[in-house]
């Protein structure tokens, strides 16, 4: 069974106010999402599920130790992912891989969401992205959005590290500027 967005919250919830039962129910709940997240991912790119545990051990220590930063007037599901998709990050980091080995197009996301405003900024990323020149556009991408490193990029997008530095920096910088201009109107 899928946990729904509304039933991990209130779980969520339950657990901060101190209802162990409601925890332990929470973090089986999320063990199965992650345990499928991490297989799925790694899998695509030929990597163990021994490495899929331990990432899911990982996730769920870090949501331990973090839960006092949940917000509970915001989603769940969406603090989640970035935890865990943080984990998977540093994960391949240390193993000398990177998210664009892992396929987009991936099933083994997390079912119970509420994608309605990650899609709106996910939307907004890419129309401030399309303003820029393509090769920041493709720096910004390979090193703040698939969490590769200034060297893989820079091998990537055939420049030099020191012009992927400048290109991610300068990036960043003109869509802060486009976003202070549309708040101004």
């Amino acid at each position: 069974m899928i946990a729904s967005e509304g039933e991990l919250r209130g779980l969520m919830r339950a657990a901060l106010d101190g209802n162990g039962a409601a925890y332990r129910t929470l973090l089986d709940r999320l063990s199965r999402h992650l345990r499928a997240y991490y297989r799925g991912k790694l899998a695509r790119i030929g990597r163990s599920q021994t490495e899929a545990e331990d990432l899911v051990q990982d996730t769920l220590l870090a949501i331990h130790t973090r839960q006092h930063t949940y917000d509970t007037g915001e989603p769940f599901t969406p603090w989640v992912q970035a935890i865990a998709r943080y984990k998977l990050i540093d994960h391949l980091r240390r193993n000398r891989l990177s998210m664009a080995d892992v396929p987009i197009e991936d099933a083994g996301e997390f079912e119970a969401r509420d994608d309605h405003a990650g899609a709106e900024s996910a939307h907004d990323l890419d129309r401030l992205l399309a303003g820029l020149p393509e090769k920041m556009q493709r720096a910004i991408r390979f090193v703040k959005l698939d969490g590769l490193s200034v060297a893989e990029a820079a091998q990537r997008c055939g420049m030099s590290e020191p012009a992927i530095k400048v290109s991610v920096h300068r990036g960043i910088k003109a869509m802060a500027a486009a976003i202070k201009q549309g708040k101004r109107r």
